[in-house]
């Protein structure tokens, strides 16, 4: 089934936050779903929010995304818990996504996780409703949460 409102409605948001400061930094490119993501013959996804970093615009084609992108971000939904979480993660992580947020609708909170040398993730830091996202990957980036989850 398609994400609930509540679900494309934050994507929009923060999509919207980030896109914004990217064009008006001139970091990069940002797309939302349905943009797929080519990692090898056997994995595309298509992630809610993805950035790629002007360093690295030459995987983008015409027809999708060949490579990883510096940035995915994921919002839950019911359906899509175990799957994001997981699978995704792991395969994020595998294919080299420096930058990875979970975004929990419900419990108005992101996850950040942050790509480490040995190609596994560690949560850099869990923000919640009264706070300010940074990315590391995003200079300069800054999201207050309490205007994506209102």
């Amino acid at each position: 089934p398609s994400p609930v409102t509540r679900h494309q409605s934050i994507v929009l948001l923060l999509a919207s936050e980030i896109s914004g400061h990217v064009r008006k930094k001139g970091l990069g490119q940002v797309f939302i779903s349905p943009c797929d993501v080519v990692f090898d013959n056997f994995n595309v996804l298509q992630p809610d929010i993805l950035f790629i970093s002007s360093e690295r615009l030459h995987i983008i084609t015409d027809k999708n995304i060949q490579g990883a992108p510096d940035l995915i971000i994921e919002v839950l939904s019911d359906n899509s818990v175990y799957r994001d979480t997981i699978q995704k993660k792991r395969l994020y992580s595998k294919f080299g996504v420096k930058e990875y947020w979970i975004v929990a609708p419900d419990d108005c909170l992101i996850e950040v996780y942050t790509l480490k040398t040995e190609g596994e993730y560690q949560l850099k830091k869990t923000y919640l409703l009264e706070d300010t996202i940074e990315s590391e990957v995003i200079e300069g980036l800054r999201i207050e949460l309490r205007n994506i989850f209102a």
